[in-house]
């Protein structure tokens, strides 16, 4: 296993940040660590890149222990927290040689790794890294992350703060590393991302909730789930969570998701009670469940 986590724990003081969390993650794998913030997401990466010294349990990367053989796990993977960390007041191509010089290599030997990433920041290779946009400060992060070559990539959350065109770019460019050999873990607080993982662990207070690929999760799903919408989403939400037959109702978009506890649910029925409510222009329509249902079923 290029990872491997057993029954890792994790306290600051009284509060336990992981708790026993145990998986795998296979050569060449993009694998995606799925949760919100204060999940653990953080704590995780910390101890997997020798940052942090687990409490209790054991966890290796890329075949080495991660407290006995912290110098070997610093020499062989890449690591991109979650916070821009880069020397701002160093340009692009000054920080890019920094980190190159600091693994004992330099930008030429392994430029065919980040050439398709390195192409769109080289433009601004004369910029200082405080002046970038978003979208270009997180390539420039993957470039120094990538550049000696690591076998195990870890993102922390490297998508927050991005804007949606820049979000896909990096996604993209993820998928055609993975393509290099190069085993990569990823966690994103964007249920949507999840989908685009290998498999995922979906993580929620410190624990492990579900442990599979994304299509896999989706497809345990037990309830049918409805899209209903009407003119005061507000007062919707309200109207549903009274209904004696409420499973569970969240909002989504333009809609809620709402589930019934009944095995058999007649539409009519619903339309009856919120048209009772007062409410108007209702729609109630069978919806596809997706990560973010399956997230929400699971945290219950």
């Amino acid at each position: 296993m290029s990872i491997s986590l057993n029954n890792i724990s994790k306290s600051y003081k009284k509060l336990k940040a992981v708790q026993d969390i145990s998986f795998d993650v296979n050569p060449g794998e993009l694998f995606g660590l799925i949760g919100p913030d204060g999940a653990g997401k953080t704590t995780i990466f910390r101890i997997l890149t020798t940052l942090l010294i687990p409490g209790e349990g054991t966890a290796t990367v890329a075949g080495f222990d991660v407290v006995e053989d912290y110098k070997e796990i610093r020499n062989s993977v890449g690591y991109m927290p979650g916070r821009f960390s880069l020397y701002q007041d160093l340009t692009v191509e000054e920080n890019l040689t920094f980190f190159a010089t600091i693994f004992g290599t330099t930008i030429e030997e392994n430029h065919d790794l980040i050439e398709d990433i390195y192409v769109q920041i080289e433009p601004f290779k004369n910029r200082r890294a405080g002046k970038l946009s978003g979208g270009m400060k997180q390539k420039l992060a993957l470039c120094c992350a990538l550049i000696h070559k690591p076998k195990v990539l870890f993102l922390d959350e490297p998508t927050t703060g991005v804007d949606p065109v820049s979000r896909k770019e990096f996604w993209e460019m993820l998928k055609r590393l993975q393509k290099k050999n190069i085993t990569i873990l990823v966690s994103t607080p964007y249920m949507d991302e999840a989908a685009l993982c290998d498999r995922i662990a979906l993580i929620q207070n410190g624990e492990i909730l579900e442990i599979d690929t994304p299509e896999a999760i989706v497809n345990k799903f037990p309830k049918t789930i409805y899209n209903v919408g009407a003119d005061n989403m507000y007062k919707l939400i309200q109207s549903l969570q009274k209904y004696k037959y409420l499973y569970s109702v969240f909002p989504f978009g333009e809609f809620v998701h709402y589930t019934d506890k009944r095995d058999s649910f007649e539409v009519a029925d619903l339309r009856s009670y919120l048209e009772k409510e007062g409410l108007v222009n209702i729609s109630i329509e069978v919806a596809q469940p997706n990560i973010e249902d399956a997230f929400m079923e699971l945290a219950r």
